[in-house]
């Protein structure tokens, strides 16, 4: 039986309160409610509603006034979108540079995929698996796209010619779904034998996974990313206000 992964309490709040604003149950200028009202509603400890909060507030959804509560500022205009376009050449990037296609087939979504789309494990998906190389450092990220079999239906995500126009544009163009937000989990471990051997890279080296949900207006995980890359060929960098 598949272990199931169910996505972190903080990503759920996340997740719940960008839908609400998106629908205007919060509609800009609204404040929000209380950290203990949010604590009973989603059964989670007062720490983990304040990291979901401040993830808002850095995103630019929410602000806080002190001593008044957080008030809704509105959709921050697919800037977390923008980010991420910036930051993973399987994306945004048109497949040639430098790319190799390893495989597109459907397949049962294995746990991780399924948790970034909010699907049950095992439901079939479509599932491209992209190798990047850079000339003078040679394999930089290795990364496999999952999403349903009817959004990938006439496109070209499921065969292994490169996509000239890119990942998103191409579903954009072909489907003309709207992509919003990603919500983006980073974590490092060990690769694989074959995650090794693809990137060229030492078992015992650590690598840098990162588990993205692209998601439209309404909060729906529409695209799973899930992105490895050797933690020796990679900075990950980042500016955000402290206030």
């Amino acid at each position: 039986m598949p272990i199931e992964v169910a996505q972190p309490k903080y990503v759920v709040i996340v997740n719940a309160m960008q839908q609400r604003i998106g629908d205007g149950t919060y509609p800009p200028g609204a404040m929000l409610p209380s950290e203990t009202e949010l604590v009973r509603e989603f059964g989670a400890s007062r720490p983990v509603v304040v990291r979901a909060l401040d993830m808002l507030r850095q995103d630019g959804w929410i602000e806080s006034r002190q001593g008044k509560g957080r008030f809704v500022i509105g959709r921050p205009g697919g800037a977390s979108t923008r980010a991420a376009r910036e930051r993973y050449a399987v994306l945004d990037q048109p497949e040639p540079a430098g790319s190799t296609v390893l495989a597109a087939e459907v397949i049962p979504a294995p746990p991780r995929a399924a948790s970034a789309l909010d699907i049950e494990s095992g439901t079939p998906v479509v599932a491209r698996r992209r190798l990047v190389t850079v000339d003078d450092l040679g394999p930089v990220e290795l990364a496999t796209a999952y999403l349903a079999v009817d959004l990938a239906a006439g496109t070209d995500v499921g065969g292994t010619a490169p996509l000239s126009d890119g990942l998103l544009r191409h579903l954009t163009a072909r489907k003309g779904v709207k992509f919003d937000h990603v919500a983006e989990r980073i974590s490092a471990r060990l690769p694989r034998d074959d995650e090794a051997s693809l990137l060229k890279v030492s078992p015992t080296d650590p690598v840098v996974t990162a588990l993205l949900s692209i998601c439209d207006r309404t909060a729906t995980p529409l695209l799973a990313v899930d992105v490895l890359f050797p933690a020796s060929r990679h900075d990950l960098e980042d500016v955000y206000p402290l206030d």
